[in-house]
């Protein structure tokens, strides 16, 4: 696996630089070297935050860890996208669909690392309508039902996105493009 490490308001080091690298390792075994983590790590009035995000195939796994201490945290940042990896590597087994069972291919994934089939299952299937509308109105709609998110058709590119509420309180907006 590959490591991009950068910093806001904080200056990177030749020692944290490592420190990150070495606790990263820890995830290679999991990755093949074609996959890119991202580790930003951020110093914000006393707080350290470490968010680890690794896309691959569409998929996007990611952990946002707060603490006091830069290095103590690495540890607890990598160890939260251990447990994404555990959680899903079986459920990510072949791309094969039935009607409400969705089973997925871990490409992304050594293949020593891959076990049994379990499949996920879907519950509940929800359809509704959607409006064209701008981003600030999502908003207002899904402060309204009480969600946590809100998918709505952008007025002015016609195309379907969601705006989320973020852990910090603010607001984020996917606008999902075709690679």
């Amino acid at each position: 696996m590959k490591y991009n490490i950068s910093g806001k308001n904080i200056e990177l080091t030749t020692a944290l630089e490592n420190a990150v690298a070495e606790k990263m390792e820890k995830l290679d075994k999991y990755f093949n070297d074609n996959v890119e983590a991202q580790v930003t790590l951020i110093v914000e009035k006393l707080s350290h935050i470490i968010e680890i995000t690794i896309p691959f195939n569409g998929t996007v796994l990611r952990a946002e860890v707060e603490g006091k201490n830069m290095y103590n945290i690495m540890d607890d940042a990598v160890e939260v996208i251990e447990k994404q990896v555990n959680k899903f590597k079986n459920k990510l087994r072949s791309k094969h669909r039935n009607t409400a069972t969705v089973q997925f291919t871990p490409s992304f994934l050594n293949e020593e690392q891959i076990e049994d089939d379990v499949t996920l299952k879907i519950d509940r299937k929800k359809r509704f309508a959607i409006k064209p509308m701008d981003a600030e109105e999502a908003v207002m709609q899904m402060e309204l039902v009480g969600h946590n998110f809100f998918v709505y058709l952008d007025s002015e590119t016609e195309e379907v996105n969601v705006v989320y509420k973020r852990k910090n309180g603010t607001y984020g907006l996917i606008e999902p493009t075709l690679d």
